[in-house]
């Protein structure tokens, strides 16, 4: 029965940190940590998922903490993978420029009313298209120079004197 619950709580944890619900995660996670043997490679493993949910949430302080006690964990896998996450985390953080970043606009304020799907058109159809150079712009026929350059005959000229020097002489 406790092992039910726990393989329940354990997938509803992992389960919704990969929607991004990172508390209900830290929740169900908990929950399964408090039913396993936290020395084994599964109570471990739960508490590797624990880190990282904690992480999302923001929580650094408890995930930094609960990685620390994993560094010491009697399974060897675990033990490694805590030092590597700790690492990780206890990382600098970088700063990035403004405009390295871009901007999603919030569309959970249209209201409801408002059609989604024309407010996405609008704002994407709004938009001038930039010129990216597939398509070549059409050239003024006044700006093409018709005249001969004389260059055709020239290299015409010297490939028949290299063939003639070549024959006369044989090679």
């Amino acid at each position: 029965m406790a092992n039910e619950k726990f393989s329940l709580e354990y997938q509803s944890g992992k389960a919704a940190f990969e929607r991004g619900e990172y508390r209900a995660s830290i929740e169900h996670l908990t929950t399964a940590r408090n039913l396993v043997n936290l020395s084994s490679r599964l109570g471990g493993e739960v508490q590797m998922w624990l880190v990282m949910a904690y992480e999302a949430a923001g929580q650094k302080a408890e995930a930094i903490a609960l990685c620390q006690q994993l560094t010491s964990h009697p399974d060897l896998d675990t033990s490694k993978q805590g030092k590597d996450l700790l690492y990780i985390l206890q990382a600098p953080q970088l700063t990035r420029p403004a405009e390295w970043m871009t901007n999603i606009p919030d569309l959970g304020a249209i209201a409801e009313s408002d059609d989604r799907e024309s407010y996405v058109y609008r704002s994407f159809s709004d938009r001038k298209q930039p010129n990216l150079g597939l398509v070549p712009e059409p050239l003024d026929p006044a700006e093409i120079n018709t005249k001969d350059n004389q260059f055709v005959w020239l290299a015409v000229g010297l490939v028949s004197l290299t063939l003639g020097g070549l024959i006369w002489f044989g090679l």
